[in-house]
């Protein structure tokens, strides 16, 4: 791989940062014991709360402790031409053109359901092909927003909102928090603007989400309550959508939770979401489920299996997986993690037979995701080590670039 491994990343970073093994583990919380067998790499994984807690040790950003996901190309000035051109739609220079009126060809109905599947194409892993459509889509928003009248206008801006958050999720996939947060910033200056008053929480939500990823967590939990607590004031969750929005950012702040060792408080906030959950299909139902937060019954219990492996109850993770059937408003994303968060309950339960599984169904299902997940090149390293290599280990390995 060209990426390195956690190991090596984390002893890299201790040593640029003056730190002995025995000042990190003081600093973070973490014991000495755990960053030695990191740095040695007789482990190449870690819980998230352990990786928060040494980013937070070493001062550093979690993704800077995680590296790039292994599919996304190096950082800086190698950036490929088409993340180039997002960069650029995302911040056009400054005192440019004005937008033109759209020509007698636009069509606004069009334009949302381009930028709906472009969230299908982002769910599927598929970043090049959304990244070769976003600059247009977010283009073709501007000029609506700036040049259309009433109803047209607010819709516009609606649209340029959801083109600027999906611009900011791919940003966060190829590494690129801040740039993520400038492009989720000015959605929420659209959303403001818009006609839905759902469209700005969830944004927020995703702010909650990169904030995440950089290992401010309880900046996270802050905002992702307080946008959940505007929700349910002002009488949205009345609504299939308006619940979906409410529920997606009460998960948010349980996973900020977790992360933060407060599992108490995330457990918590899980079962009220999972009580909420049960009303959605009973409620009106509103938008394209494309275009709106996920949440249902099958979402609770993905994030529920989520938290369980991330503090340690491999057990209770297998038994929440165990005979789900997902719902078809499911994306594929969602069903990718839950079967990494199963091969890593197998792995962290010593059983490397049921990781393999796993990882061969997820190679199945979802090829693309896989290599987008440094979790899942940690597990094949972690089982790569092992002395006896479980049947079908070696494909993916070499799927993965890991091994020998």
């Amino acid at each position: 791989m060209a990426n390195e491994d956690l190991g090596r990343t984390l002893r890299r970073l201790r040593r640029l940062a003056s730190l002995t093994q025995e000042d990190l583990a003081e600093r973070s919380g973490v014991s000495v014991d755990v960053i030695r067998q990191l740095e040695q790499r007789r482990k190449h994984s870690a819980r998230l709360p352990t990786l928060h807690a040494l980013a937070n040790g070493l001062g550093v950003e979690l993704t800077t402790l995680l590296g790039d996901p292994p599919a996304v190309a190096s950082t800086g000035e190698n950036d490929g031409p088409r993340f180039v051109a997002v960069r650029r739609a995302i911040m056009p220079a400054l005192w440019g053109p004005e937008p033109k009126p759209p020509g007698p060809d636009f069509s606004l109905a069009a334009l949302r359901e381009q930028i709906a599947d472009g969230w299908t194409q982002y769910h599927a892993a598929e970043f090049d092909t959304v990244m070769k459509s976003l600059p247009d889509m977010i283009s073709d928003a501007r000029t609506v927003a700036a040049s259309a009248n009433g109803d047209d206008r607010g819709a516009g801006f609606a649209a340029l909102g959801k083109a600027l958050q999906l611009a900011g999720h791919v940003a966060v996939r190829m590494g690129k928090t801040d740039l993520a947060l400038i492009s989720l910033e000015r959605a929420i200056d659209a959303a403001g603007r818009s006609s839905d008053p759902l469209l700005r929480p969830m944004i927020v939500n995703s702010v909650a989400w990169t904030y995440q990823r950089q290992g401010r967590l309880s900046d996270a939990l802050s905002i992702a309550l307080h946008a959940a607590d505007d929700i349910r004031d002002s009488g949205h969750t009345d609504t299939a959508d308006g619940l979906k929005v409410w529920g997606a950012l009460t998960m948010s702040a349980a996973t900020s939770a977790a992360r933060s060792n407060d599992y108490d408080r995330a457990s918590a906030l899980m079962a009220n979401a999972e009580k909420e959950a049960a009303r959605v299909a009973k409620l009106p139902q509103g938008s394209d489920n494309r275009m709106v937060s996920v949440f249902s019954p099958s979402s609770v219990r993905i994030e529920r299996v989520r938290l369980a492996v991330q503090y340690g109850h491999p057990e209770d993770a297998l038994t929440l997986a165990k005979g789900m059937r997902l719902g078809k408003d499911v994306p594929p994303s969602w069903r990718t993690w839950l079967l990494l968060d199963v091969a890593r309950a197998h792995t962290d339960l010593g059983d490397s037979a049921g990781a393999v599984k796993a990882l061969e169904s997820l190679r199945r299902v979802a090829p693309a995701w896989i290599q987008h997940h440094t979790l899942a090149v940690a597990i094949v390293r972690d089982l790569w080590a092992l002395p006896n290599h479980p049947p079908g280990l070696r494909p993916l390995a070499e799927f993965l670039g890991v091994g020998d």
